[in-house]
């Protein structure tokens, strides 16, 4: 048995060497036999590269003219100025056209059809009901519930039903002409003709008027501050903008398209900055350029939120040691309803709100919302948005208002 085992380790020998030797001679009949140097190697191929230096090659001979040959440009050819090429990667991007807005007087007169699509529910609602032929409890029921829920306010609607009463038992019969002027004599009542309504952009100094925008997020405050300034613009003042609202990203760029549109100068500072200092400097800037007004657009925030109050108090702080503020206008979306006093009721004791401005109001049959923030902060409604073009916003005229209530 060992003989056996010995004889296959012998023969498994063998065959390897045997393949190793049939490998080995295969390999070196590959290679080519060597050549005999030659004394200029031979290029095959141009070089992938221009050679330089010592390596360049002779330039090769090519026919050149003589000045005589060379033809000259005619007199009616010279370009006495050379043209610039206008490189269409490099070149600035254009001058926003500057626009000139339309006269704000008689806007919301204008605007009045906006509004009166939405805010015809109250107004003809209430006519309805006080043409019914007997006006017993439950009528009157349904006509403060009508005033209630376009937000007028539970005081003021207990108000105006009191008085309704008496003059309705007064008047006996009733046209639909008359119970129409009953009805808008005490709207106007309610809603206010006494109040000062002008947004004041003068300074008693001998600095531009100041003017500072507050509300939360998501009422329009940024896009107001822009259409506030197509206002002013209309109305023949010159603007300089503040955007003191650094932590939304997309503000001051919002902002300074706003103005570029009219012409007026937007300050910024970085993202995330200090928005008294853009505040006060933009006050600065509109010194300088002796502007008539400064528009400071403030973050929005949330009245919940107590640290950023503060910083609305230090915005303002700041901003007056340039001097004394002109205007406080606080921002409101009409669509909020009754949330929206919550908001004026915290913003009035941080700042000192001097007018209110609505956005929204065409969106919303809750027109109420005018008589009771009135009636919670004792300031009056300066400006009411009344859609989303860049000239909707309109000074608010109570007259025009409560026709558009009451409808044609």
């Amino acid at each position: 048995m060992e003989y056996v085992i010995l004889a296959v380790v012998i023969a498994l020998v063998a065959v390897g060497v045997a393949g190793y030797l049939v490998v080995s001679g295969r390999r070196s009949k590959q290679l080519p036999p060597p050549e005999a140097p030659t004394a200029t190697p031979t290029i095959t191929a141009p070089p992938a590269e221009p050679r330089v230096g010592e390596e360049a090659e002779t330039p090769r001979e090519e026919p050149r003219r003589t000045i005589e040959e060379v033809g000259l440009p005619t007199a009616d050819e010279i370009v006495t100025e050379p043209t610039a090429l206008e490189d269409p990667v490099m070149a600035a991007p254009p001058a926003p056209e500057v626009e000139v807005p339309a006269p704000t007087e008689g806007r919301l007169i204008r605007l009045r059809a906006r509004l009166a699509r939405s805010q015809n529910a109250l107004g003809k609602g209430l006519l309805t009901l006080l043409s019914r032929e007997h006006l017993d409890e439950d009528t009157w029921e349904e006509i403060e519930d009508t005033l209630l829920t376009a937000d007028v306010g539970v005081k003021p609607t207990q108000e105006l039903v009191e008085r309704l009463r008496e003059r309705v038992k007064v008047l006996g019969t009733r046209t639909p002409q008359e119970l129409r002027t009953l009805l808008r004599e005490e709207l106007l009542t309610l809603v206010g003709t006494d109040f000062d309504r002008t947004v004041k952009t003068e300074s008693d100094l001998d600095t531009p008027g100041i003017v500072m925008v507050v509300g939360v997020n998501g009422t329009g405050k940024t896009t107001t501050t822009g259409k506030l300034a197509r206002v002013l613009v209309a109305d023949g003042r010159s603007v300089v903008l503040g955007a003191a609202d650094t932590f939304r990203a997309a503000a001051a760029d919002q902002l300074q398209t706003w103005g570029e549109r009219v012409g007026a100068r937007t300050v910024r500072g970085p993202e995330g900055g200090d928005p008294a200092s853009v505040a006060f400097d933009a006050v600065k800037e509109g010194i300088a350029e002796s502007a008539d007004v400064v528009l400071i657009d403030t973050a929005g925030r949330l009245h919940t939120k107590t640290g950023l109050m503060d910083e609305l108090g230090k915005v303002k702080r700041v901003v007056e040691k340039h001097g004394p503020l002109d205007e406080v206008l606080l921002v409101l979306d009409a669509t909020t309803g009754q949330n929206g006093l919550v908001q004026a009721r915290v913003f009035a004791e941080v700042v000192d709100i001097t007018g209110i401005v609505l956005t929204k109001l065409d969106g919303t049959a809750k027109g109420g919302i005018v008589v009771a923030v009135q009636r919670e902060l004792g300031v009056p409604v300066k400006l009411i948005g009344l859609g989303e073009g860049p000239d909707d916003l309109a000074p608010f005229e109570p007259e025009a208002f409560v026709d558009a209530l009451l409808g044609d």
